[in-house]
C-alpha cells in the first residue's frame, strides 16, 4: 500500500510539472501572450492523458469537479464533456493572470524573467474571449435548468447495509449480513418501490457458486414481489496450463420476483481496479521485485449490459466505473434511460473519497442527461437528477451520510435523451489536443528561426 501511495504522489504530481514546463517552453519561444492562449488547451490535453493512460488512467480530481455545486456552470458538460469545464476555468484564470502581469512596472522590477509580458492587445482579446465563454456558459445553464423533467415516474429504494469491510468475506458473519439486507428490504417495501437496490458485493459470497445463497436472494425478491438489483462476485472456470482454476467476475444481478424465472440478467464489471482486482501486465512487469502482490483472479466483463425492467431500461456501473466518462456514456448510447452505481467504499474509511465520488457522478448525470442512483455499502447513497442536482441522500437523524445503515426511497424519470456528449464523446478533447500540438509545433519552429537568425 505504501508503494501505491508513493507512486501516485509522484505520478499524478508530474502532470502539474509537465504543464508548467510546456507553458514555459511556449512562453520563451512564442511569447507570454501565446502561452496564456495555449494554457487551457494544454491543461485539457494533460487531464485527458491522465484519465486515459492504460492502467494508470485516473480521471479523479479533475479541475472541473470543483464546480459540482454550481449547476448553471456545469450544464455545458452535456455538449462538450466535463473537460470543457476545466478548459473554461483555465481560460478565465489565464485572462486574470494576463491582466495582472500586464502591470509592467512592478513586475519588471521584481525579476528580469518578465521581459516579454502579455501585450496590451493580447491581454484584452484573452479577457473578452474568456468573458464571452463564461457568459454563454451561464446563459446556456440558465435556460437548461428552466426546462422541466417530463416523463413517467418510477420509485426506487436504495439499501445501505453499512457492512464492515472485515466482516464482508468472513463466513462467521454471513447470516448476519443476509439478515441485515433482508430486514432493510422489508423496511423499503413500505414505500412500495418498483426496484430495490443493494450495493456492490452485497452478498457474503458468490450467488453463482453458492446455491443456498442464490435461493435466499431469489426468495427475498419473490416474497417482496419486487425486482431486486444486487452486487455479487461471479465465477468462470477454464483450463490454464493443464489445471482448473476459478476466474471471478464482479457482477450486478437483477433478480426477477416472478415464480419460475430461472434466468436473471447480469452485468460483469468491465473496468477492473488495478492492483485491487487484477495485476496489470502480469507476466511482463516483474511486480514481485518491488513487493507488489497479485490481488486475485478477477476477469473484466465485455458487454455494456442494459437491464430491462418494464417499463424502463437502465445500466449499472460498479464501484469506480462512474469516474470514467466514456465508459459510462456507452450504457446510455446502448439504450439505458437511467444509470445505477452500486459501490462499496468502506475501504476508504471516513475520508473525503466518498464525497469526491459523488461529485464525479454529478458530471455523469449532466453529460448524458439521465438520473444517476448511487447505492453504497457505507455511503454516500443518493439520487442525482439529469441536471446534476442531488435530490435526496440517505442520512441518519444526526445528518450523517457515511457509515450509517438505512433505506432511502425516491422517484426518478427514465429518459431517452441523447446529448451531444453521449453521441460524440470527447470531440472537444481531440480538438484541444490538436490545437495544443499546433502551439507546440509553432513554438519549435519559432525557436529554430530565432537560432538561425542569431
Amino acid at each position: 500500500m505504501l508503494f501505491h501511495h508513493t507512486f501516485l504522489v509522484f505520478y499524478l504530481g508530474s502532470y502539474f510539472g509537465f504543464f508548467g514546463l510546456i507553458l514555459n517552453y511556449i512562453s520563451l519561444r512564442s511569447g507570454m501572450t501565446t502561452a496564456f492562449f495555449a494554457a487551457p488547451f494544454i491543461w485539457v490535453t494533460l487531464e485527458y492523458i491522465r484519465s486515459s493512460l492504460s492502467f494508470l488512467a485516473l480521471p479523479w480530481g479533475l479541475l472541473a469537479h470543483s464546480q459540482y455545486q454550481y449547476p448553471s456552470i456545469i450544464q455545458i458538460a452535456s455538449l462538450a464533456g466535463t473537460y470543457s469545464i476545466s478548459f473554461l476555468m483555465v481560460m478565465v484564470n489565464s485572462a486574470i493572470a494576463a491582466i495582472i502581469l500586464s502591470l509592467r512596472y512592478p513586475f519588471k522590477k521584481l525579476t528580469p524573467s518578465f521581459q516579454e509580458l502579455p501585450s496590451k492587445k493580447g491581454k484584452w482579446v484573452l479577457a473578452i474571449t474568456a468573458t464571452s465563454f463564461i457568459s454563454l456558459t451561464l446563459i446556456h445553464g440558465y435556460f437548461t435548468l428552466s426546462q422541466p423533467i417530463i416523463g413517467n415516474h418510477i420509485k426506487v429504494s436504495v439499501i445501505q447495509g453499512n457492512i464492515e469491510q472485515a466482516k464482508k468475506w468472513d463466513p462467521r458473519y454471513a447470516r448476519e449480513i443476509m439478515a441485515t439486507y433482508s430486514e432493510l428490504t422489508q423496511e423499503a417495501l413500505k414505500d412500495k418501490p418498483d426496484l430495490i437496490i443493494w450495493p456492490e458485493t452485497a452478498t457474503p459470497g458468490s450467488i453463482s457458486l453458492n446455491s443456498q445463497l442464490y435461493a435466499e436472494t431469489e426468495d427475498i425478491a419473490r416474497k417482496s414481489a419486487t425486482y431486486l438489483l444486487l452486487g455479487s462476485a461471479q465465477h468462470q472456470k477454464f483450463e490454464e496450463k493443464g489445471s482448473m482454476e476459478f476466474k471471478y467476475f464482479n457482477s450486478a444481478y437483477l433478480i426477477h420476483p416472478g415464480p419460475g424465472i430461472t434466468k436473471n440478467q447480469r452485468y460483469d464489471k468491465i473496468r477492473l481496479f488495478p492492483f485491487g482486482e487484477y495485476l496489470p501486465f502480469k507476466g511482463i512487469i516483474p511486480w514481485s521485485l518491488i513487493n507488489v502482490q497479485d490481488p486475485g483472479r478477477y476477469m473484466p466483463g465485455k458487454e455494456f449490459t442494459i437491464f430491462n425492467l418494464t417499463p424502463f431500461r437502465f445500466g449499472v456501473t460498479i464501484c469506480w466505473e462512474n469516474v470514467f466518462p466514456n465508459l459510462f456514456r456507452q450504457f446510455v448510447r446502448s439504450g439505458a434511460q437511467c444509470m445505477i452505481n452500486i459501490t462499496n467504499e468502506a475501504r476508504f474509511g471516513k475520508t473525503a473519497a466518498p464525497y469526491q465520488l459523488v461529485s464525479i457522478s454529478i458530471f455523469r448525470a449532466v453529460e448524458n442527461r439521465v438520473f444517476v442512483i448511487r447505492c453504497a455499502n457505507t455511503g454516500v447513497s443518493c439520487i442525482i437528477d439529469p441536471y446534476g442536482r442531488i435530490l435526496d441522500r440517505l442520512k441518519d437523524e444526526k445528518g450523517k451520510d457515511i457509515f450509517i445503515r438505512g433505506v432511502m426511497s425516491g422517484r426518478i424519470t427514465p429518459l431517452d435523451s441523447k446529448t451531444i456528449y453521449t453521441r460524440y464523446g470527447d470531440w472537444f478533447v481531440w480538438m484541444a489536443i490538436t490545437i495544443s500540438v499546433a502551439f507546440l509545433i509553432s513554438s519549435i519552429f519559432k525557436g529554430s528561426l530565432q537560432k538561425l537568425r542569431g
